[in-house]
C-alpha cells in the first residue's frame, strides 16, 4: 500500500468523522426544534385554556359578588368589544357586556323571586320588566308565572285582622323571673324567647301573614284637598290570614339592666340589627336576643310570612331614650332639661346619630314605628294639658330619631281616650283633636277579643291581644280560651316559668 493510499484512507476517515459530527449536530438541531415547537404548542394550549376558563369564571365570580364588571377594571374584551345592535352597529353605553347582562338578570330574578314569595307580584313583574333583555324567554316565562299566581289571590276580610303584641323578650329566665315583686311582674307581662319562636312557627303553620297598619288603610288626599283615611284591600292566597304584630317599650330601660334582658340594639358587621346582651357573669355578646333579629331570621327562612316584606311595629317611649341609648334631653349635660336623678350622657349627640342609623336600618328591614307616649302615661286618666306636655316631649326627643313622621299611637296600658264610639272632633275632652294635630291617625288599645277594628274618616282603631305570661298561663291551665285561634298554647308555654302566674 502506497503513501498515497494511506493519505486517501486517512482522508476518508476524517470525512466520515466529519459526516457523523454533522449528522449529530443536525439531529440535535432537529430535536431542539421539536422541543421548541412542543413547548410553543403547550404554551398556546395553556393560554387558550386560561382564556376560556377566565371567560367562564367571570359569571361565576359576578354571581357571588366577587367580581363587578366596570369600565376601569374589566378586561379589554369586556369593554372594547361591544355587541352589535339590530342595525349592525355597536350598541354604545346602553349595551352592557355579556357578563354584566348576566349579573343584572340574575340579581333581578332573585329580587323578583323574593317579591313573589311575599305576594308582591306587581313588584316582581316590574322588576323583571326593567331588565334590558326584554325578549329573554326565561324572563317572560317568569312574568307569566307571576301573573298567573296573582290571578289566584283572593281578597281578605279587612274587618277581620287580629293584632298581637309582646314586650321585650326574656333571655335569662333565672334572672328575670325571681320571686320578687319585679320578677312577678316580668312573669305576667313578658314572653320568653322560646315562647316567641314557637308562637311565630305555629302562626306560620296556620297560614298567618304579617301586614302593616298602612296596608290596612292610609290617609289619602281627596279631590277637595282634604285628607281621609281610606280602607285598602289586601290580596292573599286562599287560606292565608293577615295579622299585625307589635312590640312595646323597645327602649331597654335602665331598671331592666342586669335582669336577663338585652342591653341595647346595635348593627352587626353586615349592617343588620342585632342585640347586645350581658350574661350573669358579665360577658358581653351580640346576637338574636329580642324580637327583631329572631323575626328577621324566621322571615329569611320563611319569606311568605311577611306580606311585601312587612314585619312588626316597634313602639317607643322616650323618657329613658330609645333602643338602649340615653338620647332623651333629661340625660343631656348641656340641656336645662337635664334631670339631676339621671346620669348625664356625654355622648348623647353620637348616640342620637347611632339611633337614627338603627331606625333607618329597621325601616329598610320592614319595620314600622309607633309612639307609646314619652312617659308611658295613661291617656284615659291624664288631663289634656298633661297629654299635650307628654306629646311635646315625644315630638322633641323621639320623633326626630325616626326616618319618617310617626302616625301610630299604641296606648300604654291599653288605656284608650274613648269608648267603643268612634272618635269625633270636639269630643273625648279634646284629646282626639290634640293627637290628630300631632299627626297620629292609627290608634291601638288592648282588647282580649280576637278582633276589634274601627274605621273613621280620620283614624283607624284596633284592639291588640297581649301574648304574655299571664295570658299564656290562663290558657295553659284551661282558665280561659283566648289564644287557640293563633296557636296551641301547650306547645308554646315555657314550663320554666314559676307558677301560678297572677296579674301584677
Amino acid at each position: 500500500m502506497t503513501e498515497h493510499d494511506f493519505e486517501e484512507i486517512n482522508y476518508q476517515k476524517k470525512m466520515e468523522e466529519h459526516r457523523k459530527k454533522m449528522e449529530k449536530r443536525m439531529e440535535k438541531r432537529r430535536r431542539d426544534r421539536q422541543s421548541h415547537i412542543l413547548l410553543f404548542v403547550l404554551a398556546l394550549i395553556l393560554l387558550l385554556l386560561a382564556f376560556v376558563g377566565f371567560r367562564f369564571a367571570i359569571p361565576y365570580l359576578q354571581k357571588r359578588n366577587l367580581l363587578t364588571p366596570n369600565k376601569e377594571s374589566a378586561p379589554a374584551w369586556e369593554t372594547d368589544i361591544q355587541p352589535l345592535s339590530s342595525e349592525g352597529e355597536t350598541g354604545g353605553e346602553e349595551n352592557s357586556s355579556a357578563g354584566s347582562i348576566l349579573s343584572e338578570k340574575e340579581e333581578a330574578m332573585k329580587t323578583a323571586d323574593l317579591q313573589a314569595k311575599q305576594y308582591d307580584y306587581d313588584g316582581a313583574v316590574t322588576t323583571l320588566n326593567a331588565l334590558s333583555e326584554t325578549e329573554d324567554t326565561e324572563v317572560s316565562s317568569k312574568i307569566a308565572e307571576y301573573e298567573e299566581a296573582k290571578a289566584k289571590l283572593v281578597p281578605v276580610d279587612m274587618n277581620n285582622i287580629t293584632h298581637i303584641f309582646f314586650h321585650i323578650l326574656i333571655v335569662d329566665t333565672d334572672r328575670a323571673l325571681k320571686d320578687t315583686h319585679q320578677g312577678r311582674q316580668y312573669n305576667s307581662v313578658m314572653t320568653t324567647i322560646p315562647e316567641f319562636k314557637e308562637v311565630i312557627q305555629e302562626m306560620y303553620d296556620r297560614g298567618y301573614v304579617m301586614v302593616h297598619m298602612h296596608d290596612i288603610a292610609e290617609m289619602q288626599e281627596q279631590a277637595d284637598g282634604t285628607k281621609k283615611m281610606v280602607k285598602k284591600q289586601i290580596m292573599l292566597p286562599e287560606g292565608k290570614k293577615p295579622f299585625i304584630m307589635s312590640e312595646d317599650d323597645v327602649n331597654y330601660y335602665i331598671y331592666m339592666q342586669g335582669s336577663g334582658f338585652a342591653d341595647k340594639m346595635v348593627l352587626d358587621e353586615n349592617g343588620k340589627p342585632k342585640l347586645q346582651y350581658t350574661d350573669k357573669d358579665g360577658n358581653v355578646s351580640v346576637g338574636d336576643y329580642d324580637l327583631v333579629p329572631i323575626l328577621d331570621a324566621f322571615v329569611e327562612e320563611h319569606p311568605d310570612f311577611a306580606y311585601h316584606g312587612h314585619k312588626a311595629i316597634l313602639a317607643f317611649t322616650g323618657y329613658n331614650g330609645v333602643l338602649g341609648y340615653r338620647t332623651d334631653e333629661t340625660f343631656d349635660p348641656n340641656s336645662p332639661a337635664l334631670d339631676p336623678k339621671n346620669k348625664a350622657n356625654p355622648n348623647i349627640e353620637e348616640d342620637k346619630e347611632t339611633v337614627k342609623k338603627l331606625t333607618q336600618a329597621l325601616k329598610s328591614d320592614g319595620y314600622e314605628f309607633a309612639s307609646h307616649s314619652w312617659g308611658h302615661i295613661n291617656f284615659s286618666t291624664r288631663s289634656l294639658e298633661a297629654i299635650q306636655k307628654d306629646t311635646d316631649r315625644w315630638e322633641r326627643n323621639v320623633e326626630p330619631l325616626l326616618p319618617d313622621p310617626c302616625e301610630i299611637l299604641l296606648y300604654p296600658f291599653g288605656a284608650d281616650i274613648g269608648d267603643w264610639h268612634p272618635y269625633q272632633s270636639g269630643q273625648q275632652d279634646g284629646k282626639f283633636d290634640l293627637l290628630e294635630n300631632a299627626g297620629f291617625h292609627y290608634f291601638c288599645n288592648v282588647d282580649s277579643t280576637q278582633v276589634w277594628m274601627q274605621y273613621g274618616d280620620q283614624f283607624l282603631r284596633q284592639g291588640r291581644r297581649n301574648i304574655d305570661g299571664y295570658r299564656l298561663y290562663e290558657s295553659y291551665i284551661g282558665k280561659a280560651d283566648r289564644l287557640s285561634d293563633l296557636f296551641d298554647v301547650k306547645k308554646v308555654f315555657d314550663t320554666r316559668r314559676p307558677t301560678p302566674i297572677n296579674w301584677e
